[in-house]
């Protein structure tokens, strides 16, 4: 049975479009782009996700060393270009065990990356950029300045912009956000001769 979208902001189940609405809906957010099915970490989904996409599928390039792709989710449907994309790697963290990161690219308003985070609303909220950026994110060989934001305990989480979408980075644990810190470069599958050879690994549950 195929699993049915749900909401980006609170995961709870949509109605479908239909004569009351055109839109995908949820009661308690109205009117949201459809969070697709989590997709299989394969080069199939992955090259899927990069043409269906609106909003960049930001990879970590070069993967730190042991990290592997471990999934992808996008929001939105087939009448339109994907309005949020999400792409899990995994790895070694810095001061040991197991680290996962989430990088997410939106549209404002979407509200995928919010919730991974653990944030109320759709987005970073006002002042979030206040201050000294946190750190500098390489995106595709330009710096990105991104702002540490204070969501769920368990988990790190900078904010940026990048390709007029949001740009968040989700790390777990917290103390596995010196993955961002350490000079983090990120790349679009969607560029024009990027190479698919990615390694993949075991399913996210991140996503």
């Amino acid at each position: 049975m195929r699993e049915e979208p749900t909401c980006p902001r609170c995961g709870g189940p949509l109605t479908a479009p239909g004569l009351r609405s055109s839109a995908w809906t949820c009661p308690l957010h109205g009117a949201v782009a459809p969070l697709q099915p989590i997709a299989p970490p394969t080069t199939q989904a992955l090259v899927a996700a990069a043409r269906a996409s609106g909003v960049p599928l930001w990879v970590p390039w070069p993967l730190p060393a042991a990290w592997l792709l471990t999934g992808v989710r996008l929001a939105g449907d087939d009448r339109g270009p994907a309005r949020a994309a999400a792409i899990a790697v995994s790895g070694p963290a810095p001061l040991g065990g197991v680290a996962d990161l989430v990088l997410v690219a939106e549209e404002p308003g979407v509200g995928l990356g919010a919730r991974l985070a653990g944030l109320h609303g759709p987005d970073p909220g006002v002042g979030f950029d206040a201050g000294q950026p946190s750190a500098k994110v390489e995106v595709a060989g330009h710096p990105c300045a991104v702002w540490e934001v204070a969501g769920a305990s368990d988990r790190s989480t900078f904010v940026g912009e990048a390709s007029g979408c949001w740009l968040w980075a989700v790390v777990w644990p917290e103390t596995a956000g010196l993955v961002v810190h350490d000079q983090l470069a990120i790349l679009d599958v969607r560029d024009p001769g990027w190479s698919l050879d990615l390694p993949f690994g075991a399913p996210s549950p991140r996503l």
